[in-house]
C-alpha cells in the first residue's frame, strides 16, 4: 500500500541526509530486548534533531504512517511487523551535558549512561535509573522508575517535535506524570531532549548505591533472559508480580513464552513468537482476574500487526 511512497521517501532521505542509516524490511526482533517481531517496511536512525525534523516533515507530506521507538526495552512487536516508517531514536542522539546541578541529555542516551554521568559529577537523584535498560526519552515517555525513584522526581523540561516536525516543550509539571504515565502517551509527540534538576551528593556514595541496586536487581530479576522488563503495570492495591506468583503461574509456558521462575512479573521469550507471548499475557490476565479480582494492564507497549500483508 505504501511501497511507492516509501521508495520516494527513501530516495529523498538519501539526498538530504546521505549519512543517515536506513534499512528496508528491518527485522524488529533485532531491535527489541524481547527479540520478537516481524519486519518494519522502512526504518531510519536519525543522528540529530535536524535529521529527525526532516524525516517527520517528509513522512507527513507523503502520508506514510510513522512509528517511533527507542532502545526497544519495553516493546512487544507482533509477528507481522510494522507497516510504514519506523524512526529509531537511539545511538547518535545521545549527548549528555552537566552544568552545576542541571543535567541535559538527548533522548537517545541510555538511562544507565545518564545515571553514571550524574554520579561522576557528584549529583544525586538518578541512582535508581542505573539498571533500567532503556533510553531517557523512552523512560520519560512512560515515567520509568525503580526502587522508589521515578523520572518525574527530577525532570524539569522536556523538548521535542510533533509528528509534523514542529517543536514543543513541556515543563515537568506540564508533563502530567503519574505512575508509569505521562501526557505524551496520549499525544503524537517525540522527545528529543530532557533537562533534569539534581542535587549534590558524594560520588563514592552514589556509585556504591548503584552497585547495590544493580546487585539486588540481578539477584531478583531474570536479566540474562529475553524480556521487556515488568510485563504488567502495578494495579491499585496490589503488585503484579505478587499476584501472578499467588496464582501459581511461575514457570507457566505457552509455546516459547514463559512466566519467569525467578520473578513472576517478567514474561520471557524462550524461542517463541509474539503470538505465544500475547497468548501467555492473556492467560495470566484471565487467571489473575478469576482468582484475585485484579485486572492486570500491560506495561509493555504492543506494536504492529499479527500477520504481514503478502507482497506482490
Amino acid at each position: 500500500m505504501f511501497d511507492t511512497s516509501l521508495t520516494a521517501l527513501e530516495e529523498l532521505f538519501r539526498q538530504q541526509a546521505p549519512e543517515m542509516q536506513m534499512e528496508r524490511d528491518a527485522l524488529m526482533a533485532r531491535y527489541t530486548t524481547l527479540h520478537l517481531g516481524g519486519p518494519a517496511d522502512l526504518m531510519v536512525h536519525p543522528a540529530n534533531r535536524d535529521q529527525l525534523q526532516m524525516v517527520l516533515r517528509a513522512a507527513k507530506k507523503s502520508g506514510v504512517p510513522v512509528t517511533v521507538i527507542g532502545h526497544g526495552s519495553n516493546l512487544l512487536v507482533l509477528d507481522g511487523g510494522i507497516r510504514g516508517l519506523v524512526i529509531r531514536i537511539c545511538r547518535g542522539m545521545d549527548s549528555v551535558e552537566v552544568e552545576g546541578e542541571t543535567l541535559r541529555c538527548d533522548a537517545g542516551v541510555m538511562m544507565s549512561v545518564v545515571a553514571m554521568a550524574a554520579a561522576n559529577n557528584s549529583l544525586g537523584g538518578l541512582t535508581f535509573a542505573s539498571g533500567i535498560p532503556g533510553t531517557i526519552g523512552g523512560g520519560v515517555y512512560m515515567n520509568a522508575g525503580a526502587y522508589g525513584g521515578e523520572l518525574s522526581q527530577v525532570v524539569t523540561l522536556v523538548e521535542g517535535l510533533d509528528m509534523a516536525g514542529e517543536p514543543f516543550s513541556y515543563t515537568g509539571e506540564e508533563m502530567g506524570f503519574t505512575h508509569r504515565y505521562s501526557r505524551l502517551m496520549e499525544e503524537d509527540k517525540i522527545i528529543t531532549r530532557v533537562t533534569m534538576k539534581l542535587h549534590p551528593a558524594k560520588q563514592e556514595d552514589l556509585l556504591a548505591e548503584m552497585v547495590l541496586l544493580n546487585r539486588q536487581r540481578a539477584d531478583k530479576q531474570p536479566l540474562t533472559m529475553f524480556s521487556a522488563g515488568s510485563t504488567f503495570k502495578r494495579p491499585v492495591g496490589g503488585y503484579a508480580s505478587a499476584l501472578v506468583d499467588q496464582c501459581g503461574l511461575k514457570g507457566y509456558t505457552i509455546g516459547g513464552a514463559q512466566v519467569s521462575e525467578k520473578h513472576a512479573g517478567f514474561l520471557l521469550n524462550r524461542g517463541g513468537t509474539a503470538a505465544d507471548f500475547m497468548a501467555l499475557m492473556a492467560y495470566v490476565q484471565k487467571v489473575v482476574y478469576q482468582k484475585t479480582g485484579f485486572s492486570l494492564e500491560p506495561e509493555v507497549r504492543i506494536l504492529g500487526e499479527e500477520v504481514a500483508p503478502q507482497k506482490v
